[in-house]
């Protein structure tokens, strides 16, 4: 029986907890630092010159006369998660475009590695230096540069943070087309630079469409004027989308002009239980068909997802006696413009699934407010929180056909056996991307081997990607040819020749050059 109520769950810091339970973690991952072997280091010359750039509370140094400790630094030397360390003396945080423009020029004069950083809240290291790179971080540059309410178009700088951009436009009644766990801490040019996907990409799309213009620095500290509102601009290569996803390898987004959906004016959340996760596709179809134009998302994760945030939150999302022994679960959103329409659709939906001929769902509850609406949605958002708590995770992000989704989960499994503690799936049905996290007692090398380069081959056997949206960064450009040709590789090399010879800009990322 379908069940229109729901406990509310308590919100949680994620990103406090992070911090916190990985403090103690240790990776074996090699650092490619041979690309920084035809650089210069820093010398005091350097500083002295950033100091003429920018004022002095906008430079993090410890090459003398400035005085900044190792704690100072640290939190520009590490990810979010400690999985990656650098050793970076120098945070340089400009507030302009053209105090970026001037530090690269002078950066590739002397031949000084730069690595630009946004929000600092990647997974596979791209915003962390190998070694001793300069820090560019983009935290200062975040200005709303204007809005239009007509068209949707707003221009911004690359280091506004994702949810102050949503604050900033829902008094326009518009959204920010794509949303992520990290939307307090990530910044929008962070969010291009590694084409982030994210929770809706199945209504909005991705960045390579809703960005209609791009302002870059080039690495030698060109500024390259790309920042257009234009929906239709067919004038030559589109050049922008090189740099949409290239994790600041090719130059430095300091500008972006997206496309801004229309907020919704009714929203609805749906979770459900599926007895196993063969009847998936059924529902996801009959979704599609029944919802149409008002599905948004369309989340899926497996019955050790559900049990672990159940768990951490220490309540039952469904009624268990309904839930049984299901094995699959799935989040519904619907984003619409008029709530009786999208409530005669949604009940259309429920209909179906539970007349069906062969039973397709064991239990659901719909959220009936905003809050509940809000505590569903947490619920599908905590399972990384409710792995990390478990214990130490690795977590893989990848593409492959839905239909795939638990054969790849249950071979990771089949493959660690007991050495780990569990593994989880979870992710987005409606752009096939499948979150696998290996939950062990301990990071260790022998675990680690037994993932990697495993779980790439298992993906390229189905010819999927090894990075669905968190990026390459330094994890995986020597697993690049799992998802590339060679052809296709000596292309992005080439590229990154074309705009950077000399190789400064984000070295040893992305591309193994």
């Amino acid at each position: 029986m379908f069940t229109r109520s729901i406990g509310r769950l308590s919100p949680t810091a994620k990103t406090a907890f992070l911090r916190a339970a990985s403090l103690q973690r240790h990776r074996f991952y090699a650092t490619n630092t041979d690309a920084l072997s035809s650089l210069n280091k820093l010398e005091a010359k350097d500083i002295d010159h950033f100091a003429s750039i920018l004022p002095k509370n906008a430079i993090l140094s410890s090459v003398p006369p400035f005085e900044s400790t190792a704690d100072d630094l640290q939190p520009f030397n590490t990810d979010w998660m400690n999985k990656y360390h650098g050793k970076s003396k120098c945070v340089l945080k400009p507030r302009t475009t053209q105090e970026v423009s001037a530090i690269l020029k002078w950066c590739w004069e002397r031949r000084i590695a730069v690595v630009p950083q946004g929000g600092n809240t990647g997974l596979v290291g791209g915003g962390v230096p190998l070694d001793d790179e300069v820090v560019l971080n983009l935290s200062n540059l975040n200005n709303v540069r204007s809005f239009d309410p007509v068209s949707g178009v707003l221009v911004c700088d690359a280091g506004c943070i994702l949810e102050s951009l949503t604050e900033y436009l829902a008094p326009h009644k518009h959204i920010m087309p794509l949303d992520l766990g990290a939307k307090g801490s990530c910044q929008i040019g962070g969010n291009v630079s590694t084409n982030a996907g994210g929770l809706r990409l199945l209504r909005y799309g991705s960045l390579h469409g809703s960005v209609l213009g791009l302002e870059v620095v080039l690495p030698n500290g060109n500024v390259m004027d790309q920042l257009t509102t234009l929906r239709k601009d067919n004038t030559g290569y589109d050049l922008k989308q090189l740099f949409i996803g290239a994790e600041g390898t090719l130059g430095v987004i300091t500008g972006v002009s997206v496309l801004t959906p229309a907020a919704p004016s009714a929203q609805q959340a749906i979770l459900l239980s599926l007895p196993s996760f063969e009847t998936l596709p059924d529902v996801f179809k009959a979704a599609k068909r029944h919802l149409s134009e008002i599905i948004s998302a369309f989340e899926y994760f497996d019955r050790q997802s559900y049990d672990l945030v159940c768990s951490l939150t220490g309540r039952k999302a469904l009624d268990e006696s309904e839930v049984g022994d299901s094995q699959a679960f799935v989040l519904i959103e619907t984003s619409g413009g008029k709530a009786a329409h999208d409530e005669e659709k949604v009940n259309g939906l429920l209909e179906h699934l539970y007349s069906s001929d062969k039973p397709l769902i064991t239990s659901g509850t719909l959220s009936q407010n905003s809050a509940q609406f809000v505590s569903l949605w947490a619920f599908r958002e905590l399972i990384p929180e409710a792995a990390g708590k478990h214990g130490k995770v690795y977590k893989y992000d990848v593409s492959v056909p839905v239909s795939q989704f638990v054969e790849i989960t249950n071979r990771v499994r089949e493959r660690v056996g007991d050495k780990v503690k569990e593994v989880v799936g979870y992710g987005h049905v409606g752009d096939g991307n499948i979150h696998i996290n290996v939950i062990a007692d301990a990071y260790t090398r022998e675990i680690e081997e037994l993932l990697e380069p495993f779980i790439y081959e298992v993906v390229s056997s189905h010819r999927g990607s090894i990075s669905a949206e968190h990026g390459i960064g330094r994890m995986k450009p020597n697993h690049l040819h799992y998802s590339k040709d060679t052809v296709s590789i000596e292309l992005m090399k080439q590229i990154k020749r074309a705009f950077d010879e000399r190789g400064i800009m984000n070295p040893g990322k992305v591309v193994p050059m």
